[in-house]
């Protein structure tokens, strides 16, 4: 596997004249769907947030209900985004279409109520949902993951952004693997003691191996795109690359074997690799000739803060033992609320508008005023978005440091509030009619 520098480097801003069609191998309604699916589930997750936000308080992170919930945010919201945002990327990425749109719709169409199904189950421990949510998640990822690997195949650039394809989609079958184990363990309870450590293996494989590890490919390609970074240097997301792709199978090995000289490798790599990825992400933000940021960067920009935190809180709960239940909480809320989800928050922000601006008006072009992309959604109601993200996460931190449910509650409020004012963004951009301010279809 070659990981190495892209053929071109010049980044290409995504303007809605610029960004990748919806051809037959990506179409705007195979993309469509996964987001809309995504969404729902965001909202479903943040108010699930606010139901178990009492005990996230007190730290009981291994209750059922709060294990739904935290499906709901790693399946429903990151999974179904990052698999229609890869049905718009792939193409452009590689060259080449998607393998088979029928099989990613199939693949939709067994994951997106699967999801569900398997959620409540495990938070009900209603064993038929669980069993049924088991078998069509299984059999919608494998359908995915096969689509992805037959495009990767065929796809003629393979630069960094193909590798951490390659590689975030093999840690995705491997999560699928804990998962079924972890599933059974629930009425079988076969693993005994070491249920704690094949959790924490299967939350790091699924959220550093396939969520981070896709972002750092992702990044690669549509950060300077989206800020306008040319000629930055990207040598950064290679090592994040090496650094992750390393870690996460040796903090498997060394937490599932009680290997602690393994463990502290792999947590070594781990931190490395997201100290690579801030550094590249930095480089792209400093390099900007875009001067002020659109929305879109300024969640991915809160996102990389939140991720850096959680590199420092991991090392510290990996000395303190897993005893400290509430340390551990907080090590989560801050990787996946504060860090993972507004950044996939921010690609959408970047991606969603420019698909939908070609779906709704590309046929209008050269007929009078047009309206921007930018247009399509409201502004200030995204930065009041990302402000209730921010402040929703540090609150409810707030509560699990001082074991305070109420405060916990207030701050998954928040982040409801945050996730209705998506909601309405993203039907504003698919159905509300922008106000007109100016001729040009392109970003500002």
């Amino acid at each position: 596997m070659q990981v190495g520098a892209p053929r071109s480097t010049a980044p290409r801003e995504l303007t809605a004249e610029t960004a990748p069609a919806a051809s037959p191998g990506a179409s705007a309604r195979l993309v469509g769907e996964h987001i809309a699916a995504a969404v729902l589930y965001l909202l479903a997750g943040a108010v699930g947030l606010v139901w178990v936000a009492p005990d996230l308080a007190t730290g009981m992170y291994l209750a059922p209900h709060v294990a739904g919930v935290t499906h709901l945010f790693t399946l429903g919201w990151l999974t179904l985004t990052i698999f229609g945002a890869l049905n718009q990327l792939l193409p452009m990425a590689l060259g080449a279409p998607i393998y088979s749109v029928r099989l990613a719709h199939a693949a939709f169409w067994a994951l997106a109520p699967g999801i569900g199904v398997f959620a409540y189950g495990v938070a009900a421990g209603a064993t038929p949902f669980l069993v049924t949510g088991v078998v069509l998640v299984a059999s919608g990822t494998l359908l995915a993951v096969s689509n992805v690997a037959a495009t990767l195949a065929r796809g003629r650039t393979r630069d960094v952004t193909w590798a951490a394809m390659v590689v975030a989609t093999a840690f995705l079958t491997s999560t699928l693997a804990f998962g079924l184990v972890l599933a059974h363990n629930l009425h079988s309870g076969f693993i005994a003691a070491a249920r704690v450590r094949v959790l924490t293996a299967h939350l790091h494989v699924a959220l550093v191996g396939w969520v981070l590890i896709m972002i750092v490919g992702v990044a690669h390609r549509t950060l300077p795109m989206f800020l306008v970074a040319h000629g930055a240097d990207r040598r950064g997301s290679r090592r994040a690359l090496i650094l992750l792709m390393s870690g996460v199978p040796t903090l498997a090995l060394g937490l599932v074997g009680e290997w602690p000289v393994a463990t502290w490798a792999g947590a070594a790599l781990l931190v490395s690799g997201v100290g690579a990825f801030e550094w590249q992400a930095f480089t792209f933000y400093r390099v900007r000739t875009r001067p002020s940021l659109n929305v879109g960067m300024r969640f991915a920009r809160a996102g990389l803060v939140f991720l850096a935190a959680a590199a420092v809180l991991g090392p510290v709960l990996l000395a303190r033992g897993d005893t400290h239940t509430r340390l551990a909480t907080a090590y989560v809320v801050t990787g996946l609320l504060g860090g993972l989800v507004p950044f996939v928050t921010g690609i959408l922000y970047e991606i969603v508008p420019a698909l939908t601006w070609r779906v709704r008006f590309g046929g209008r072009l050269n007929r009078g005023r047009m309206p921007k992309v930018t247009d399509l959604y409201s502004a200030p109601l995204a930065r009041w978005q990302l402000i209730l993200y921010v402040a929703g996460v540090v609150v409810l931190l707030a509560g699990i440091a001082a074991s305070a449910p109420v405060v916990a509650r207030a701050g998954a409020l928040l982040f409801l509030l945050g996730a209705l004012l998506f909601v309405y963004q993203i039907l504003r951009m698919r159905w509300g009619a922008p106000a007109v301010s100016g001729s040009s279809p392109q970003l500002p």
